[in-house]
């Protein structure tokens, strides 16, 4: 897996298949997450075509705690958030082809991101996930019923059941996290995954190339 520029416009054309409602990256957008953090764009391949992307930046998580929006930790989708002093991965976004639902596609690219935080040596993986199946039952209950339903399994939710079964655990609810995402009624779910290998006596690897680097790199 990985990413470079020239798959630009297929992985555009595939996020506006699989988010017909929502808009795409931009090119701008893909451009500067690959120059601030190349190592954490991630994308599956088959048959010489992209079917799954996965993107991700690394932040410090005490500056995120509290409600924050999906629009405000991106930075707009640029990741200008990204800090390399960081030892949180953040998931800001997994998509994969629909026809291709049910081929562990998705498990694929949540293995690529665990593998990438422990490569690093980062402390978890944190995201907020939508919440696709609660519109159809919104009106009957509130979102942290319906939450915990899918925990108790009770509901299946298409993505927090998927990421349950990843080992990701459930955090909170983010409202208005994605506020233009109907399905969730702007609800996401907050999810973490915690890397039991972490060494934190030693830095990051990020944090070494900072240093040999001289610095923070923009």
């Amino acid at each position: 897996m990985g990413q470079n520029p020239a798959m630009s416009m297929p992985l555009l054309k595939l996020q506006e298949r699989v988010y017909p409602t929502i808009a795409p990256w931009r090119r701008d957008q893909l451009a500067r997450q690959l120059d601030v953090f190349p190592e954490g764009q991630l994308v599956a391949e088959r048959d010489d075509r992209i079917v799954g992307c996965a993107s991700s930046l690394v932040i410090v998580w005490d500056e995120w705690a509290d409600e924050h929006t999906w629009r405000e930790i991106t930075a707009a989708g640029t990741f200008s958030t990204h800090n390399p002093e960081g030892l949180t991965l953040y998931g800001a976004e997994v998509f994969v082809d629909p026809t291709l639902r049910g081929q562990r596609i998705g498990h694929h690219l949540y293995e690529g991101r665990r593998q990438m935080c422990r490569r690093l040596n980062l402390r978890r993986i944190i995201a907020c996930g939508r919440l696709p199946g609660y519109s159809a039952v919104a009106e009957q209950m509130p979102v942290e019923l319906y939450v915990k339903k899918v925990l108790w399994g009770d509901l299946v939710d298409p993505v927090l059941s998927f990421q349950l079964r990843e080992g990701f655990r459930f955090c909170g609810i983010m409202s208005d996290y994605l506020p233009d995402v109907v399905d969730s009624c702007g609800h996401a779910s907050l999810i973490a995954w915690v890397n039991s290998g972490y060494q934190s006596k030693r830095p990051t690897a990020l944090q070494t190339s900072s240093t040999d680097t001289g610095g923070l790199q923009p």
